[in-house]
């Protein structure tokens, strides 16, 4: 796609899944809320952002098919149901979505549960005696501490290199990271190795 052909799209970034554009809107939120398309990205109240992937009628109230990343399916709503994100938060998106691509392309190194915790389970206990007990293997939650982990550093790499920022914004944006990260070391007990430890403020681990 080039600037040349589609003139009412601009460049958000470019990476190994190519160069994402936008196409901008006039106002925001409902204000181009009767002509919704295919590809725009929109807000349900109930199912988050999702993407459109069909939209019957020009005038009034539409009929649409949109897919939705959070349930990873598609379901039908009406125009009325749906908020067209602004520029703003659909550059943001983009900008996050092709992040989440480069982290799962790349040769991460490998990250090693504990010995102690290996086959083990992490039981959930409710207060209420009749209720089921819920549990799940600690492989299964330790890869999900993990990807947050290497999201939250592509996140970083993507903060320090990104064009239009200050200085200071960064510094303001790497802050909340830290804390982040400070919030996480409780989970540093599931590593092998200290050197994948969460590290937040002063060297909180």
């Amino acid at each position: 796609m080039s600037l040349q052909l589609f003139p009412s799209y601009f460049k958000v970034g470019t990476g190994e899944q190519g160069t994402i554009f936008i196409r901008p809107v006039s106002g925001t939120g409902r204000a181009r809320m009767g002509n919704l398309i295919r590809g725009d990205l929109v807000r349900h109240e109930k199912h988050g952002i999702g993407r459109i992937e069909e939209a019957s009628g020009l005038a009034g109230v539409q009929q649409c098919t949109v897919y939705f990343p959070r349930m990873d399916q598609r379901a039908k709503a009406t125009s009325e149901e749906l908020q067209l994100l602004t520029d703003i938060e659909t550059a943001s998106y983009e900008m996050m979505k092709l992040a989440a691509f480069e982290v799962s392309r790349e040769d991460l190194p490998n990250i090693e549960l504990g010995h102690r915790w290996k086959d083990g389970e992490i039981i959930l206990k409710p207060g209420d005696p009749k209720l089921t007990l819920k549990s799940m293997p600690i492989e299964s939650f330790f890869h999900k501490v993990v990807m947050i982990r290497d999201r939250l550093r592509v996140l970083e790499q993507q903060i320090n290199a990104h064009k239009v920022l200050t200085d200071g914004e960064k510094v303001e944006m790497q802050q909340y990271i830290t804390r982040i990260y400070g919030s996480l070391t409780t989970f540093n007990v599931l590593f092998k190795d200290k050197d994948d430890h969460f590290i937040g403020q002063k060297g909180e681990v």
